[in-house]
């Protein structure tokens, strides 16, 4: 018989963390933990505002799953029983993991995946003024890949700037966060280029990036906000060059390899990224970043402290998960 129990967790960030949408000082995260026959198996999910969730509600919409995750739901069941995003995410780890502590076979076995190993993640610089964030730079000038976060205000290239002269030697991915206008696109992308930056996320809203179709931008362009699961794949190819892969908007591990698989048949290269959460959540990212163009999973590096088992970073280069975190 499983029993499954659903925790909502703080975990303060070291600092803050500042994007175009505003800042925060802590993550909130929702643990899902599935209990049977003595194993247990864990995911975590973290609820995101920009896309209309609440810790209240992902936590409610878990425990609606709880009866039929304990009467023995399979993980593709869960898949039609529950639309993608942060609370499918969690349940969907949590039966990953179960399974592999049940069988004694790692998930990457299980996924018919290769064995992971190390990756190196991009390290966030928070939104902030240009010298702010060229001393921000100037402590990360060792990690070979930065991403910075920026505003749409004016101020950008300014900040990028100041980047490049605290980090000369470091790769840079730019994150607008839907925070620039369509007009903007291609004359901030040509300053970019000078400053050799690698690449550029998400520079529109959602729903008014049509207007990057057939333009010739001198920076790969990267689908985040853009980019949730399997549905809209297509209409990316003829935006983007990139997609960022998340599995709080893919709904869980499962939906994101079919996500990955997808993206590579319409020759999309691949971003795997993550909220600012625990090492939990980075754990079966970990697993579809191996292979992506760019790894953007440093939530933890974010945290003022971390959970039991953490994944062990050197610098910017990641180690897999142990068993005893998941998988």
């Amino acid at each position: 018989m499983r029993e499954i129990s659903i925790d909502t967790e703080v975990w303060p960030i070291a600092g803050s963390f500042t994007i175009s949408r505003g800042s925060k000082t802590q993550a909130e995260v929702i643990t899902v933990t599935i209990r049977e026959g003595g194993h247990a198996g864990r995911g975590e999910c973290v609820p995101y505002a920009r896309y209309g969730e609440t810790v209240k509600d992902v936590a409610g919409s878990i425990r609606a799953m709880s009866n039929a995750i304990e009467d023995g739901m399979t993980r593709e069941e869960l898949q039609r029983a529950m639309p993608r995003g942060a609370a499918r995410n969690a349940i969907d780890c949590a039966l990953w993991d179960l399974e592999a502590k049940i069988s004694g076979v790692p998930v990457w076995k299980l996924a018919g995946l290769d064995e992971p190993k190390p990756l190196v993640t991009a390290f966030t610089l928070s939104l902030a003024e240009p010298d702010a964030m060229r001393e921000a730079a100037k402590a990360a000038a060792g990690r070979p890949l930065l991403k910075l976060k920026l505003a749409g205000d004016g101020a950008d290239i300014a900040r990028v700037a100041a980047v490049r002269e605290g980090a000369p030697r470091a790769r840079l991915i730019v994150d607008a966060n839907e925070g620039w206008k369509a007009a903007d696109v291609l004359p901030l992308a040509r300053e970019l280029a000078a400053l050799d930056v690698a690449l550029i996320e998400q520079p529109l809203p959602a729903k008014e990036d049509e207007a990057l179709r057939g333009i010739e931008c001198p920076i790969p362009l990267c689908a985040d906000e853009s980019a949730h699961g399997l549905e809209g794949m297509t209409r990316l190819a003829g935006l983007y060059q990139y997609v960022n892969v998340k599995l709080d908007k893919t709904g869980g591990l499962t939906e994101g390899l079919s996500v990955i698989r997808c993206a590579r048949r319409r020759n999309l290269k691949v971003m795997v990224g993550c909220m600012v959460a625990t090492s939990l959540a980075m754990a079966p990212a970990t697993l579809l970043a191996q292979g992506a163009e760019f790894v953007d999973l440093d939530g933890p590096l974010l945290l003022a402290k971390d959970r039991e088992h953490a994944i062990r970073y050197e610098d910017s280069t990641m180690m897999p998960p142990m068993p005893a975190l998941w998988g």
